[in-house]
Order: C-alpha cells, then structure tokens, then sequence
C-alpha cells in the first residue's frame, strides 16, 4: 500500500512538473508577455518602463533561466501580476475561489445523492417504468448541454416565473442568506444535471452488474431477505467505482464551472478565466490555467488512492 501511494505521488509530481513547462511554454508562444502593454488597446507604457519590467521579470534571459526563475516564484506562491491594474494574480485567484468551491461542492452533493439514489433504484426496479423514466432523464441530461440547461433555466424560472433572480450579481456574498440560497438554485440545478446523469448510468451499471453475479443469485437461492440482499451485500460492492469516480468529480466541479459561470455571471474562477482570455491579461490565463492543472492532478492521486482503499482485491503491482 505504502509503495503505491509512493508511487502516485512520484507520477503526480512529475506531472505537475510537465504541467508547469506545457503551461510556461504556451505563454511564451504567444510572444512577449509584456508586449500588451505598448501595443494598440494597452495600458499606455512607454518603452522605457517596459524594459525595466523586462528586466524585472527576467525577460531579457534565455528561455531557460526564464522558466527557471518563473517556477521558483510559482512555487513561492508569487503568480505575477495582474497586467490591467497590477494586483497580484494570487490573491485574485485567492478572492474567487470561494465562490467557485461554493458552487462546485453544493453542485456535487446534490448530484451523488440523487444520482447514486436513483441509479439503483433504476437497477433495482430493472425493465419497470421508473426505470425507464430515470434511463430518459439520465440521457437527456447527458445529452444536453449546461450552456443551453443554464439559459433555458433561466427563462423559464427566472424571466417567465420569476420563483429565482436572473443573475447572481449583488446576491453572492450578501448579508441576506435566503438570497444568497435563491441565487444559487439554478447554477446549482444546472452543475449537477449532467453530473448526476452520469451517476445514474454509472450506478445503475455497477449495481447491474453485482445484482447478477453468482454470489447475489446464492444468497436468494438461500432465502437470504431482499432486502438484506440489496442493502448489505449488493449496494456495498456497487458503490466502488461511483466513490471513485464521485471524489474525481468533485475537483472537477470546482475546476469545470467555467460555462455555468459565464451563464449566471457567478463571480467564481471560471469567470474569471474567461474575461483574463478576453481582455488578453496572460499572466491571469497562466495563473487559472496552472491552478486548475494542479487541482486535477490532485483529484487524480485522491482517486486512485481511494480506489484502492475501498476496494483492496485491486493489484497494487
């Protein structure tokens, strides 16, 4: 077990550090960082000012002694400097990561219960109209965007009912806690549908699956209740790849929510990404960029640490 969990960790780190060169070399690819900053449509910055921010930044060196010098202040925290109005890109990141995790963890609850619920209710009840009913809502919320979930979301509760507000602004963060609930239900609503389609296959499939192996069929041959069946011996052995694959959604969410953002104008990491894209502020792009690297490479090592852990026929070789 220990060598194992060693191991993750090596190939982690050495992911992390191809992630680190892929994502300084992107930048670097686009040209001058700095360049922006005299062109058409920048900031202004004279010549002479820029080569002192040159030099500041090491950007007058090799490329090489530029990563070097650039992953020395990446791993002291030091992300640079927003180039619109010089705030460290740390602690912007830092300011919107809270709405983000807000959303992505509240996003996530709710997809696992509903989604592993009604999965093995759906495997259970095998060939019944309600497991009909959850197989077509497990595909449409597969097959359905969260672009066009968000917008229809919001023009039928929001503008047509009026039950939510239309935008999220002013509300996250208020000293008003219903509001803040209110604001939250449709990009919430909207996160977890497809996530919760996905438990429902993948949980009505694991659950499928043990229902008709030949240790379930023995224990009813036996007389063992129902019940007992389904809840002691069935669910526990289902449940190994949807706990597996639910705590790798989980960074997901906090990571993925970049178009459910951009619909409801949440004020999260993933919006942020976006308008750093937009208005051509690098160092921001770089920043989120290399956060949301190092989140998934995390998630990847708690999963296959979990994995193992739930489920210890698994080779560890």
């Amino acid at each position: 077990m220990q060598r194992f969990i060693l191991r993750r960790i090596f190939a982690s780190l050495v992911a992390l550090f191809l992630v680190t060169i892929i994502v300084f070399s992107l930048s670097r690819l686009v040209g001058d960082p700095l360049a922006m900053l005299v062109s058409e449509g920048g900031y202004g910055i004279s010549e002479s000012a820029l080569q002192i921010q040159r030099e500041k930044l090491h950007l007058d060196k090799p490329v090489p002694l530029q990563y070097f010098f650039w992953l020395t202040d990446v791993l002291r925290g030091d992300l640079g400097h927003d180039l619109s109005d010089g705030f460290p890109v740390t602690h912007k990141i830092r300011e919107k990561i809270a709405p983000t995790v807000q959303l992505g963890v509240s996003a996530w609850i709710l997809a696992t219960i509903f989604g592993l619920s009604f999965g093995m209710i759906s495997a259970v009840k095998r060939g019944s109209l309600l497991d009909y009913a959850v197989r077509l809502i497990a595909n449409l919320g597969i097959t359905l965007p969260a672009f066009y979930v968000g917008i229809m979301a919001i023009l039928i509760f929001a503008v047509n009912l009026g039950w939510v507000p239309v935008t999220v602004i002013g509300t996250i963060g208020s000293d008003d806690p219903l509001a803040t609930v209110k604001a939250m239900i449709l990009p919430v609503l909207t996160l977890a549908w497809g996530a919760a389609a996905g438990y429902m296959r993948l949980m009505r499939s694991s659950m499928l699956e043990v229902l008709d192996s030949e240790y379930i069929k023995l224990a009813r041959a036996k007389g063992v209740d129902g019940s007992k069946v389904i809840w002691k011996h069935a669910l526990r052995n289902s449940l190994i790849v949807p706990i597996t694959v639910s705590a790798l959604l989980l960074w997901n969410f906090v990571t993925g929510t970049v178009v459910v953002e951009a619909v409801f104008a949440w004020p999260g990491l993933g919006l942020l990404a976006i308008e750093a894209v937009v208005n051509n502020n690098l160092n921001l792009v770089v920043g989120t960029t290399l956060v949301t690297g190092v989140v998934l490479i995390t998630a990847n090592l708690v999963a296959d640490v979990l994995y193992v852990l739930v489920d210890p026929r698994i080779r560890l070789s």
